[in-house]
């Protein structure tokens, strides 16, 4: 009979550590005891502002009140991203949460946008996305679970503060029963025989103990690499941006329900309204801009006064070899590092910890296992990273060095092929089930940024196009009205309860 984990002890903090924590204690609860190791003296990354829908799933799982999380968190609701000057300098497009239209005409929408599109029966893009609409229209509401209603596609995820959310997650989990402990780790301790983790030594000299190690000690990764040597791919050949400059400024009216991602001379600017302020920062290539002139960028484009001095963070695009090496689970950034165009980094730390739960161990610890969990979480983060990649790879400037770079470096095969297939008869398609990302996704970016398909499966001939385009022109109406109807962002908050009483 094989033996239970009965300790966890978390490596510290942060947004990935307490989701780690919240997540462990909800799971087993009475069955093992989750502690946390954190030190006060070590700063948190805590810039992750934007999230995706699964967030909500997440929250609920873990039981959050979700008026109080919004409250706390000084959180607003987020729609879509909203891409100004990716495929040249004035396009402007919106990559929306859920999906295009209301159900196939005889497979996928695009086929039929498209093939009526080239006979002028269709609209915008946008017209057949509520969340596009919602967006431009500064409007949010909540989803219909009613497949019935047009509602039923607004999809939303959080902007919230990082920082707010990790003390938020702490209280919450301590009053649950998981155990801080105060410390810096200053040693890894290994079982001689075979490298397993037995411990981690604080200043102080207290060792600490446990069956199971969830390492979230962000870039350092103490033990995924300090100690166990688990190993980095680097993937700043496909994704060269490398640094970024964030700084809070003064909200600027109305609050707006999306993340505004502007292109700039080599990599590209945030903008996320929440409650209190306004998140902002430059994430760019330091081979192409330094960073005296990245800060007076991000500076002279803020639309609020600052709020604090600049913070530069440096990073390398990439992922360990091993998410999961030993008796060791690492999350977030000690797990590595997509840049956040797609704000999706939260959310695989949320990946990471579905994946743990479903490949939980006992203490024997099976290679099968962990390599399943390492081969599943790893095609998911690829698959993330060539949707971050086509942002670059799609754009037609050729105004900076930075930008022709990006437009003619090559790309993973794997990303190739979906181009291709997309331009040659606007095939879209998804890998699996770990896929994240949507076939509308992967639309309203390629067409977004000027991808234009050769033309549609010729089926689409034979479609009854009249039909088609009043089933169109009926989506649109619907949800123009729909729109409509939904209150301004900041009037659905304060109505919800989840204004927290600070501007």
């Amino acid at each position: 009979m094989t033996k239970p984990i009965r300790t966890i002890l978390i490596v510290g903090g942060g947004t990935a550590g307490w989701m780690a924590a919240a997540a462990l204690q909800r799971t087993l609860g009475p069955h093992a005891r989750v502690s946390l190791v954190e030190s006060e003296d070590i700063g948190i990354v805590g810039v992750g502002e934007a999230t995706v829908p699964p967030i909500r799933d997440f929250n609920t799982m873990i039981g959050l009140d979700e008026a109080e999380f919004m409250r706390e968190t000084r959180a607003t609701l987020k729609v879509a991203i909203v891409f100004q000057d990716w495929g040249h300098v004035g396009n402007r497009y919106v990559h929306p949460f859920g999906t295009f239209g209301r159900g196939p005409t005889l497979a996928d929408f695009q086929q039929t946008w498209f093939a009526l599109r080239a006979r002028g029966l269709a609209g915008d893009l946008g017209d057949y996305s509520i969340c596009w609409r919602a967006a431009e229209a500064g409007k949010v509401g909540a989803r219909d679970p009613d497949p019935r209603s047009p509602k039923n596609g607004l999809f939303t995820a959080y902007h919230f503060d990082a920082t707010l959310y990790a003390k938020y997650l702490r209280k919450v989990c301590e009053a649950r029963g998981v155990e801080r402990i105060e410390g810096k780790v200053v040693e890894v301790v290994q079982r001689p025989d075979d490298g397993f983790v037995d411990g981690v030594t604080l200043e102080d000299g207290r060792t600490l103990t446990a069956d199971l190690f969830i390492d979230c000690t962000g870039f350092r990764g103490l033990l995924i690499e300090g100690a166990l040597k688990a190993g980095y791919e680097d993937w700043s050949h496909w994704l060269p941006v490398d640094r970024a400059v964030a700084v809070p400024c003064a909200s600027v009216k109305p609050l707006t329900p999306y993340t505004l991602s502007t292109a700039r001379e080599a990599g590209w600017q945030w903008r996320i309204a929440l409650q209190h302020r306004t998140g902002n920062g430059h994430v760019y290539c330091s081979d192409h801009l330094s960073d005296d002139a990245a800060r007076e960028t991000l500076l002279a484009n803020l639309d609020g006064e600052p709020l604090a001095e600049p913070r530069l963070l440096r990073f390398v695009t990439g992922r360990r070899r091993k998410y999961w090496d030993r008796n060791v689970v690492s999350l977030g950034l000690s797990s590595g590092f997509i840049e956040p165009l797609e704000s999706t980094s939260i959310h695989l730390v949320q990946a990471g910890i579905y994946r743990l739960l479903q490949h939980f161990p006992d203490m024997d610890f099976s290679p099968v296992n962990i390599d399943g969990y390492n081969r599943r979480l790893g095609r998911e983060v690829e698959l993330i990273r060539d949707f971050v990649i086509l942002h670059y790879h799609a754009t037609r400037r050729d105004d900076t060095p930075f930008w022709r770079q990006v437009a003619a470096m090559p790309i993973p095969d794997s990303l190739a092929e979906r181009v291709e297939a997309f331009r040659d008869r606007a095939l879209l398609y998804q890998v699996g089930a770990d896929e994240y990302f949507s076939q509308g996704s992967w639309l309203a970016v390629m067409y977004g940024q000027g991808i234009v398909p050769r033309g549609p499966n010729p089926l689409y001939a034979y479609q009854n196009a009249d039909k088609a385009a009043a089933g169109l022109g009926q989506v649109s109406e619907v949800l123009a009205r729909t729109v409509e109807s939904l209150p301004e962002h900041e009037a659905f908050l304060r109505a919800n309860n989840m204004w927290s009483g600070e501007s």
